[in-house]
């Protein structure tokens, strides 16, 4: 798996100076395209152009807006909703932190989710009003994993259809945090892989990987703890809009983003490990080479001395002139050669057997 540093992209936000709750697009936002699930005790309906209304009492209605590029759509859904204009700049306003708000008439909660797309890791911003029996889902571009979410919401025998929306919004949460799961898994399995590649090459491509990798991590824990500190907010203020029986589904969401800063936090000290592992290795590695450099220059030396010797220009030197000379001084040097590495090789310093 090819994983690239985390990115984090460049938010769009109001002008400086602008009022509290102005509303502007981005221009390069995608055009929003609406999917709302009307549900009741005898069904789902589905639509693609919904008409932008409360529904009627006895049903929840999910209405999804994909997309953030025109200004006039989300006016409407904010004014038929009576949505807190604050609340509606922070959905236009990308990069929030994950946090929930509780306003008059409604709950604003902020989620994250991955994104990779482009191949880079993301997180992408979701935006989740809890207004009465509505629940209202805002995404920066088409494409989710809230398809668990609508595929239990079409199997008859789900008990999700005889639940309000505020368990249809805690099922919005939990996709969201689970959804992270898999990454996390992933990078796991490169970080378990990348310590076999460490020990048994060389080379500078391991580092970029782990460094990558522990960005990455970085990134996803400072998502995932605002998403826990979000779930305790709702906990402990204990919100009217979330019934007992919710909560305690939200309690086990909770569990899962202290199980997901778990992981990662694990993950980052083994990624810190690698890198050590990687630097070990390296300098054993240099240690090897100079072993035998060393050995090398050592076996020589003695050779070196020799030829040093006799290459001085004297004239009574006797073995210049003896006919047996020169085999002579070449079976020395080699019998010097022999036995400095037979001793190393008794020592150890060769490989193979031997006492070190």
């Amino acid at each position: 798996m090819a994983l690239r540093l985390f990115r984090f992209r460049k938010p769009h936000r109001s002008p400086p100076g602008s009022p509290p709750g102005t509303l502007t697009v981005d221009p390069g936002a995608q055009a929003p395209r609406m999917h709302a699930m009307l549900i009741g005790p005898d069904g789902v309906e589905e639509t693609d152009t919904p008409d932008i209304a409360p529904p009627p009492d006895g049903r929840v209605l999910w209405l999804n807006v994909a997309g953030l590029g025109d200004l006039a759509t989300l006016q409407q859904i904010a004014r038929v909703f009576n949505l807190h204009p604050l609340a509606m700049e922070d959905v236009v306003s990308l990069n929030q932190r994950p946090k929930a708000e509780d306003y008059e008439n409604h709950q604003f909660l902020v989620l994250r989710m991955p994104d990779m797309t482009a191949g880079d890791l993301t997180t992408e911003q979701v935006s989740v009003f809890l207004v009465g029996q509505t629940v209202i889902t805002f995404e920066e571009r088409l494409g989710d994993v809230f398809d668990p979410v609508r595929a239990r919401l079409r199997n008859p025998q789900s008990p999700i259809r005889a639940r309000g929306a505020d368990y249809l919004t805690y099922a919005l949460i939990d996709a969201a945090i689970d959804s992270f799961f898999p990454v996390v898994d992933k990078m796991g399995e490169r970080l378990e892989s990348l310590e076999d590649e460490i020990i048994d090459e060389t080379g500078l491509v391991q580092i970029g990987m782990i460094h990558a990798l522990k960005h990455q991590l970085m990134g996803l824990r400072s998502t995932i703890w605002p998403m826990r500190d979000m779930l305790s907010t709702i906990l402990r203020e204990e919100h009217p809009r979330f019934g007992e029986a919710t909560r305690i589904y939200l309690r086990d969401a909770q569990d899962h983003t202290f199980q997901l800063i778990d992981m990662i936090e694990t993950y980052r000290e083994i990624a810190t490990g690698l890198v050590d592992i990687f630097l070990s290795a390296q300098s054993n590695r240099m240690n090897e080479v100079m072993q035998v450099l060393t050995l090398i220059a050592t076996i020589f030396i003695p050779l070196t001395f020799i030829v040093g010797v006799y290459g001085m220009n004297f004239v009574d030197m006797p073995e210049l002139h003896w006919r047996w000379g020169y085999p002579a001084v070449l079976l020395l040097m080699a019998l010097i050669a022999l036995v400095l590495t037979l001793w190393f090789r008794r020592k150890g310093w060769l490989g193979g057997g031997g006492r070190r």
